[in-house]
């Protein structure tokens, strides 16, 4: 994985070239993630916008990793919007929708167990999560010990250990 330089970030029309670099580079991967966690496309593309806004008006540091930094922003923001939702909706309970076509009891199942896979990730402390969704995304061993800022040798361990936990809350 290439780094790239954080010097081209100034508030020159110069950047805008390099920012779309990243842009394009790296926005499918924040979306999954995003997509992942909060379970609807409109608002994972809002809060992959709000991650690459973040990016241009506060870049990380020179010797931090940009993709590593991208992804742990994605995976708070995620974090946040299930947290808020949680305390927006925890008067009101989950609606179902069926999709036209389909079997409203497929539906209903599939959509209780999305709810049930995110509400097992917002237990998980936030780089545990973080570690599962990278990994379900494809990410090699070598690239989640990048992302996540973890000693290479570890990343088997604590993926087994994340597994083990998020077993444990979605069985709840």
């Amino acid at each position: 994985m290439q780094r790239k330089s954080m010097t081209v970030f100034t508030n020159s029309a110069t950047d805008t070239p390099a920012f779309d670099d990243l842009f394009l580079e790296h926005y499918d991967r924040v979306y999954g993630i995003l997509y992942r966690l909060v379970g609807t496309r409109a608002e994972a593309e809002d809060l992959a916008q709000e991650v690459f806004l973040k990016l241009h008006q506060k870049p990380p540091r020179h010797d931090e990793n940009i993709s590593g930094w991208l992804y742990r922003v994605a995976t708070n923001m995620g974090y946040n919007a299930l947290r808020s939702r949680k305390r927006r909706w925890s008067w009101q309970r989950w609606l179902v929708k069926d999709e036209l076509g389909s079997d409203p009891a497929e539906t209903v199942v599939e959509n209780e167990t999305a709810a049930a896979v995110r509400a097992a990730l917002a237990k998980l402390p936030p780089k545990q999560g973080q570690l599962l969704l990278l990994r379900q995304m494809g990410l090699s061993y070598a690239e989640l010990a990048e992302a996540c800022d973890i000693n290479p040798a570890s990343v088997g361990k604590q993926l087994s250990r994340a597994t083990e936990k998020f077993r444990a809350h979605y069985v709840e």
